[in-house]
């Protein structure tokens, strides 16, 4: 309504994908710029989609995000009627060799980094999150200790902060990397002793296998120690859901995702996200299109 009073539902509908077909172009160098960068985070939630012709009610759908600040900040989302390795593949086409791409530890992004030569970071919060929600219900000398290793990792991060990438090494190699092969070796340790059925085994576990993806941040400061701008984009669709429960279709989908990369990369760029369309619905019609990269939001002054 913000965009010109009070409409039908109908007519909301159709304003979206008007909007959606007129952007396509953005999105489309979005995704070029995206998968130029040196360091890429991805992540992917889940989306419900009302029944479409084969597929059930039920069946699961997905909302992708890739995110980047190496270069132009970009936050990138793509809908998938599925989370399979096909669907993973073809977001991933066309990143640069040697990029580097950070994730948790659904297998898939394994084979993603192996397909495409580029390396593959673990995230140091989806690992600590695992001793977290065992902490929550019921301490244990273990989830204490493990807990208090990844916050001294973190402070160091605190402290390093902004620094360039070869301060940040200098200081993770001094400081960081005692603490992380100190707790590898009291992982190996530990799991000795413990029941491979256990959730604190399965938590160790966990680390264990994500373990040279984990540690790779130390030797590089370009990158951060954990996934988090990612998750940060994913709750915008976590709220949004709460709100609208569902999507109508793959189309739906389709465009939630352009509307939420457009607007997603307007605001990470500093930017009023309904001042910079209103201007970009007013000119891109017409504006030639060798020059579209001109109405890209960090390329815009408005």
């Amino acid at each position: 309504s913000r965009f010109g009073g009070d409409l039908s539902r109908s007519t909301l509908a159709a304003s979206v994908v008007r909007v959606g077909h007129a952007v396509q172009p953005l999105i489309n160098l979005l995704r070029d710029r995206l998968l130029e960068a040196d360091v890429i985070h991805g992540d992917e939630t889940v989306v419900q989609v009302l029944k479409e012709a084969g597929r059930t009610a039920q069946a699961k759908s997905y909302l992708w995000a890739q995110t980047t600040d190496s270069g132009p900040p970009i936050r990138l989302f793509s809908y998938t009627p599925g989370r399979g390795t096909s669907h993973a593949q073809a977001l991933y086409e066309g990143i640069k060799p040697g990029a580097v791409l950070m994730s948790d530890g659904y297998e898939v992004y394994n084979g993603l980094a192996a397909a495409h030569g580029v390396i593959h970071l673990g995230c140091w919060a989806h690992a600590r999150r695992k001793f977290y929600d065992i902490h929550a219900v019921q301490p244990t000398p273990i989830t204490t200790y493990v807990l208090a290793q990844i916050g001294e990792l973190y402070n160091i991060e605190a402290g390093i902060r902004g620094s360039p990438p070869e301060r940040r090494r200098e200081v993770r190699l001094q400081f960081s990397k005692p603490i992380v092969e100190a707790l590898h070796r009291w992982f190996n340790e530990q799991f000795s002793s413990l029941s491979r059925k256990s959730v604190t085994a399965e938590a160790i576990g966990y680390a264990m296998n994500q373990w040279q993806a984990l540690v790779r941040y130390l030797d590089d400061g370009r990158i951060e120690i954990d996934n988090n701008a990612a998750e940060r984009a994913l709750r915008t669709v976590a709220l949004g859901r709460k709100n609208y429960l569902f999507l109508g279709s793959d189309a739906g989908g389709e465009r939630a995702a352009t509307m939420y990369s457009l607007l997603g990369t307007v605001k990470l760029n500093g930017m009023n996200p309904e001042t910079y369309l209103r201007h970009v619905l007013s000119v891109i019609a017409d504006y030639p299109v060798n020059r579209v990269d001109d109405l890209l939001p960090w390329n815009v002054s408005l």
